[in-house]
């Protein structure tokens, strides 16, 4: 990505506190306000790394932090962590509650341990008057299902990977959806479809860094340098300029996250 100071790009699904960024990080994440990237959303996915998301965004002024626990963590749940996930959703630096979920590609833990977590998490978003980031995989009717269930709560899906169908119903309870790197995938038919199909108010984009590398850099570590070629993939499916898709990413990562500055 070339130096773009004129340009406002916001990575709303980061994991920079993955060891994968053990021996770089510091000077990776100076280098990004050089590259256009003005803020990177980082995302919890256990308690530890909850709190981890909360020291790099203390760090950096242009990091924000999301906390929660990730369905593969479920038994993390209790009433101790969800009340120190509320002292933690307090921090001016926190924008959002995830990733939360369901998982059931592997089946573990127990469907309803993660449903048990889900709901929980969901409860202390509505309270919280806080957003949620959304991990669905496999599990798409018992994902919405349980949304449902809490009107007025909003986020993202994010790493979307549903039919265009599904995205509708999701759009209509008040989510946006995460366009990543999968979108540059040889295999991503139906996701090119739905981008296709979801207006231009319905997405923004995130790297899920260090996963998830969009071609060329697939199988590559991940981070918030390569939404160029997102940016890239998006604008040849929407039709428009890559400067369209950035003011619009921008303009929705900003109502998705209403505390991030």
């Amino acid at each position: 990505m070339d130096k773009k100071e004129d340009l406002y790009i916001i990575d709303t699904h980061a994991h920079y506190d993955d060891e994968a960024f053990e021996e770089d990080r510091d000077e990776l994440l100076k280098s990004f306000e050089d590259k256009g990237i003005k803020r990177v959303v980082n995302i919890g996915a256990s308690m530890e790394s909850s709190r981890n998301s909360i020291t790099l965004a203390k760090e950096y002024p242009f990091v924000y932090a999301v906390v929660g626990i990730h369905p593969s963590c479920a038994e993390e749940i209790s009433d101790k962590n969800i009340s120190l996930l509320e002292e933690m959703s307090f921090d001016e630096k926190v924008v959002a509650i995830g990733e939360i979920g369901l998982d059931y590609y592997y089946d573990e833990p127990d469907r309803e341990i993660q449903k048990k977590c889900f709901r929980a998490q969901l409860d202390l978003a509505k309270r919280c008057d806080l957003p949620v980031v959304i991990h669905s995989r496999d599990a798409a009717k018992d994902t919405f299902d349980i949304l449902s269930e809490y009107k007025g709560v909003k986020g993202v899906i994010h790493c979307y990977s549903y039919s265009k169908e599904m995205a509708r119903e999701f759009i209509k309870l008040g989510y946006v959806l995460g366009i990543g790197g999968v979108i540059t995938f040889k295999n991503a038919k139906k996701l090119e479809e739905t981008a296709e199909a979801i207006s231009f108010d319905d997405f923004v984009l995130e790297t899920d860094c260090p996963y998830l590398s969009p071609v060329p850099n697939r199988g590559k570590r991940n981070s918030s340098l390569n939404l160029t070629y997102i940016i890239d993939k998006l604008s040849e499916i929407k039709g428009v300029s890559k400067d369209f898709i950035i003011e619009k990413s921008f303009e929705n990562a900003k109502k998705l996250y209403p505390k991030m500055k």
